[in-house]
């Protein structure tokens, strides 16, 4: 492409990289030394805004961050780390022409550094390669790079590809250097790596008008915005553009609202051309992957391609005795199925099903995470909804049965490798490799069934007595492997309705783990508990000491309760089984049978059993 049709005052960067390797923490740095952001005291990771983000140290949702050096407009976009979040990854790699990969200078390349590369690569974006945290103690950056060159080589890269510059930083301290054996001082090193090899944005003003949305907002002033990247062309404010929509159907609208960005915050502005990320408004029902273009002759983008989901749950209205009673706003089947359907224009990953002759919902998505961090956020918006233990999506080709398989990475200190690898050879796991660390821990890679790490993670905490660490990763479809064993505990369950009693609960620890505090709202068919035996129970959580007008010699045994599992919502969608639901409300999680009454249940597994 000649250099003439080039925006040379642009570059267009994502950064990409494994959960937890840095990525936010040295945007942070950036819009520091650049002026693009003032920090308030005890300020940090200012792109993770989510409070679901922040508590749990990861990004989830893409963000658009704009700076200036040397004249020239850096639109630097953060993406997730979790591979569960693939779809904002996707998208957000058709927006930029260069990416930046955040590589840990001890961990090296992991599960998700793969993913989120191989993606890069198939799009033929220039790569700059940063190995961060150099100030980590037992740091190993040159191992690192050479680990990082082995990967790209996996994954097929071009000649051009593989010649990757490679920058050593520490995102913490805001230092950069391209060769280690000098210090670095600040981030220039790396932004005049930026500058010199991510290309300019092809830019020609004089086509038709042609933006791909990639991400949506809203406004309750302007409504529906549209965020992406102006491949052609140029829009101004009050002139009128057409939605090609995903069917092909064209609307015509008329953009009311360009923002573009500086730092975080947007502003105003007159006009944009191609090469520039910006928000535009007046157009409405827009969905993500659709092209706004010129009224002229509107032609589509090429679609936003977006790898397919690989779990699903249904969702629907709290139906317990105790719906309503938490807080909650939203509590019918029509406000969760609105919720759902905004959900799913604006997060493409997810697919939801409607069933005629039911009140259920079909929701499926990457993975464990993505899903429950879409009931988290729903939870804290207001709604109560009921959700069903995850099941795997199988396929079939050419009449074979073919279910998702995962690329699994373990590390654990010496002497809980053998218990780990016996647990997931009884959920038909395959090892790739094992090696010992340079700080002396074991790492293992396994290839194991999707289906095999539901319920995995708390076991899996358990026996490395909560220092093992664990990723995963979606690897590809795979002829099915065959039955896997379920839990094998039973469960405990309310007879009644009514208060926990430490009375009762007293007695009923001694089956198994508890769930309760004394006090808390019960109902019949609610799960209390655990049962080691194996065998589900039907219990009576509410019991109270009989008092008598005998006096009993010596003194009642003190009553001690074992201090209750916190309820998680990862927990919970783990534990379940498949006649069991979690009970979501904007203050508690519990568990449930399907079916509340004890009769109830004997009668549906007398019909399954015919």
């Amino acid at each position: 492409m000649p250099n003439q049709n080039r925006r040379k005052d642009v570059r267009n960067i994502a950064i990409i990289a494994h959960v937890d390797h840095g990525k936010t923490t040295l945007v942070d740095a950036i819009l520091k030394q650049t002026g693009a952001y003032e920090f308030k005291e005890g300020e940090s990771t200012i792109m993770d805004s989510n409070p679901i983000e922040r508590e749990r140290g990861i990004t989830i949702f893409s963000k658009n961050a704009s700076i200036n050096y040397k004249d020239v407009q850096f639109n630097i976009v953060d993406t997730p780390g979790h591979a569960d979040f693939g779809s904002e990854v996707e998208r957000i790699l058709k927006m930029v022409d260069g990416v930046l990969l955040l590589v840990d200078a001890f961990d090296g390349p992991m599960p998700q550094t793969k993913f989120v590369l191989k993606k890069s690569l198939e799009l033929h974006l220039k790569p700059i390669l940063v190995v961060n945290k150099i100030d980590r103690p037992n740091a190993r950056p040159h191992e690192v790079a050479d680990m990082t060159f082995d990967l790209f080589c996996e994954l097929n890269a071009s000649d051009e590809q593989l010649d990757f510059p490679i920058v050593y930083a520490s995102g913490k301290q805001g230092t950069a250097t391209l060769d280690l054996s000098e210090p670095g001082t600040d981030l220039k090193p790396l932004l005049d790596t930026i500058l010199l090899r991510v290309l300019p944005p092809v830019a020609d003003p004089e086509k038709p008008f042609q933006m791909l949305i990639t991400m949506m907002d809203y406004d309750s002033y302007v409504g529906q915005i549209s965020v992406g990247r102006i491949f052609h062309g140029k829009i101004k404010t009050g002139e009128q553009m057409a939605l090609v929509r995903l069917d092909g159907t064209i609307k015509i609208g008329k953009a009311t609202k360009i923002l573009r960005y500086k730092g975080l915050k947007r502003f105003e502005a007159e006009s944009a051309m191609a090469g520039d990320i910006i928000s535009i408004a007046g157009m409405d029902e827009v969905k993500v992957g659709e092209t706004l273009a010129g009224i002229k002759d509107p032609q589509a983008l090429p679609k936003i391609k977006i790898d397919e989901p690989t779990i699903s749950m249904l969702f629907s209205h709290n139906t317990s005795p105790l719906a309503g009673k938490d807080g909650g706003r939203f509590l019918t089947s029509r406000h969760i199925r609105e919720r759902l359907e905004l959900e799913a224009l604006n997060n493409v990953g997810i697919k939801i099903e409607f069933f005629s002759d039911s009140e259920k919902i079909k929701v499926s998505g990457r993975g464990e995470l993505h899903l429950s961090i879409l009931i988290e956020t729903m939870r804290r918006e207001g709604y109560e909804l009921e959700v069903s233990s995850p099941q795997v999506i199988m396929m079939e080709l050419d009449g074979v049965k073919l279910e998702p398989t995962e690329e699994l990475l373990i590390e654990v200190d010496q002497g809980y490798e053998g218990a780990v690898i016996e647990a997931l050879g009884i959920r038909k796991a395959v090892m790739k490799d094992m090696q010992m660390t340079s700080i002396g821990t074991i790492r293992m890679n396994f290839y194991i069934p999707t289906r095999g790490l539901i319920g995995f993670r708390s076991d899996f905490l358990m026996m490395t007595r909560g220092t093992g660490v664990m990723f995963q990763n979606f690897y590809q479809y795979e002829a099915y492997k065959g039955e896997l064993i379920h839990r094998q505990s039973g469960v405990q369950i309310s007879m009644n309705n009514g208060r926990a009693v430490a009375f009762a609960l007293f007695s009923l620890q001694e089956r198994g783990e508890i769930f309760l505090n004394p006090g808390d709202d019960i109902y019949e068919g609610m799960i209390i508990g655990v049962n080691n035996k194996g065998k589900d129970l039907v219990v009576n959580a509410t019991k109270e000491k009989k008092m008598t007008n005998i006096r009993a010699s010596g003194t009642d045994e003190a009553i001690r309760l074992i201090t209750p599992r916190e309820m998680t919502l990862e927990f919970a969608l783990e534990f379940i089984e498949d006649d069991e639901l979690v009970e979501i409300t904007p203050k508690n999680i519990r568990l449930r049978k399907r079916y509340l009454s004890e009769n109830d249940r004997k009668s549906k597994a007398r019909k399954l059993r015919q």
